[in-house]
């Protein structure tokens, strides 16, 4: 387990009970470096959507915790937020809730010179996604060559 993935699953074993707690979902747990600076971002939602005021209870908490535990080396900035409107899908549950949604996906390397897709999300399983296109056909991809999948919207 390289030393990101220890940071991001000890958080999420800290937030899975505390979010219960409030009847919160963990959507994502994060720990990145952008920018010269780590950040630790814990993404959270909620029936209804979270407020902000959801966001500073769990980010207090959090943040007492973590100093408390002290277990991450670098200097890093907290930020327990929404996943918002562009949310990724990446869990199981994540695809599950979203089957019959159209959604977009974004490919790390082309296929016949096209890296971006739309349509309804059909089916998934851990190796593949597949979604039927505009012309009533279907369109499979495999989860290495996605880069980015999320929900379609419209504005």
């Amino acid at each position: 387990m390289t030393r990101r993935e220890e940071y991001e699953s000890r958080t999420e074993k800290y937030l899975l009970p505390l979010l219960a707690q409030h009847q919160f979902e963990l959507v994502d747990v994060e720990y990145v470096k952008e920018a010269g600076n780590w950040y630790l971002r814990a993404y959270i939602d909620k029936e209804g959507g979270i407020t902000v005021d959801d966001c500073e209870t769990i980010s207090r908490t959090l943040s007492d915790w973590l100093d408390k535990e002290d277990f991450i080396a670098d200097s890093y900035i907290l930020e327990v937020s929404s996943p918002g409107l562009g949310r990724p899908l990446k869990k199981d549950k994540d695809f599950e809730r979203s089957l019959g949604q159209e959604v977009e996906i974004r490919l790390y390397k082309p296929r016949d010179k096209q890296k971006e897709f739309a349509g309804i999300l059909k089916d998934y399983d851990k190796e593949t996604v597949t979604i039927e296109t505009e012309n009533g056909g279907e369109e499979a991809f495999t989860r290495a060559e996605i880069a980015l999948i999320r929900l379609a919207f419209d504005f």
